[in-house]
């Protein structure tokens, strides 16, 4: 059985929860339990602090976390990155007073700079040759340069509106984080067996993202030009229709590129076009 340690709460722990839903592993809700084991899979999820998770891995505690990026590089603990899973996306930026005209990094020389990341924030200094003085907190960092705390901040930044509500500016952007699957170093052959079907589960709850199964009736006439436009994950499935002359298309379309591309087909003469969700991809 593997132990995997996740966030107890917030953005991160929905994202979680949700991703192991579409995976087919059911983990019971409990608010009281720390440690839960799924009906259905080999897996117990041990719940935790985030900034807990990278500690709890590298030592053994836990066998697998999902952490943020952000954390798991301001810990700096030593543990392996299995795979990035693309969601809880935020960014560790630097801001400043909306009053201050921002000529550059050279502006925090000698400055007071607030954060819960001083590792992160510590290492970018010194990369760009900046001395700054550098204030630990925890908590509402953003209310900082307000209360004259300090002059500025570096933290985590989603939508921004934190920073706006705040009268500030985010000025440089340091790293881009997402929430980050890591494991402990030297996982027994039992266990890195559950972690590759987990990890198969993932890869075909990813692979569907964002992508469409799309039906249409098209003239056969037109099938290499409709082809053209329409590359699936290998190739479109054509398949005769008993209108002579007509012919029935499937494919996967990107989300991203779904209506250049739908535009195109009408153009060609596609008709009775049908769009579905998909659920699990599996190459």
């Amino acid at each position: 059985m593997l132990r995997i340690a996740v966030q107890s709460k917030g953005r991160l722990f929905e994202d979680t929860m949700a991703l192991l839903s579409e995976a087919g592993i059911k983990v019971p809700s409990s608010k009281r339990t720390l440690l839960v084991e799924s009906p259905n899979f080999p897996i117990e999820v041990l719940y935790l602090r985030d900034d807990d998770i990278p500690q709890c891995v590298a030592t053994g505690v836990a066998d697998l976390g999902l952490v943020g990026q952000n954390e798991f590089e301001e810990r700096g603990e030593e543990a392996d990155v299995v795979r990035p899973l693309g969601f809880s996306k935020c960014r560790l930026s630097l801001a400043i007073p909306k009053v201050v005209a921002y000529p550059g990094v050279r502006w925090f020389e000698g400055k007071k700079i607030a954060t819960s990341y001083p590792n992160i924030l510590r290492r970018f200094l010194k990369a760009n040759k900046v001395n700054a003085d550098v204030h630990v907190i925890t908590g509402s960092v953003e209310i900082s340069p307000g209360i004259g705390l300090a002059d500025c901040i570096f933290d985590i930044v989603s939508s921004g509106s934190t920073l706006v509500s705040n009268n500030l500016s985010e000025v440089e952007v340091v790293m881009k984080s997402e929430a980050l699957l890591i494991a402990t170093k030297g996982l027994s052959q039992e266990k890195k067996a559950i972690l590759d079907e987990l990890l198969f589960r993932i890869e075909a709850v990813k692979q569907a993202e964002d992508k469409k199964y799309v039906m249409m009736n098209v003239p056969t006439e037109a099938l290499d030009d409709i082809c053209r436009v329409l590359p699936g994950t290998k190739a479109p499935t054509v398949m005769p229709l008993a209108t002579e002359g007509w012919s029935s298309v499937h494919t996967v379309i990107d989300e991203k590129t779904f209506w250049d591309r739908i535009a195109k087909l009408k153009e060609l003469g596609a008709q009775g076009i049908l769009v579905m969700p998909i659920e699990k991809m599996i190459l």
